[in-house]
């Protein structure tokens, strides 16, 4: 996955988070387990460009 692909990923994920009422507990927990993780990745991604 390229930075570009997680951050496309996690900011559809924002938005159905933004419609919590729209998702079940369950799969609200989910995606928030995923944009998390998406994020890790991206906050890498930039880290390795500065070394």
């Amino acid at each position: 996955m390229t930075y570009d692909e997680a951050v496309s990923r996690a900011e559809t994920i924002i938005a159905q988070l933004e419609q919590a009422e729209a998702i079940s507990l369950e799969e609200y927990h989910r995606l928030a387990k995923e944009a998390t993780g998406l994020l890790q990745f991206c906050k890498q991604q930039i880290e390795k460009s500065y070394e």
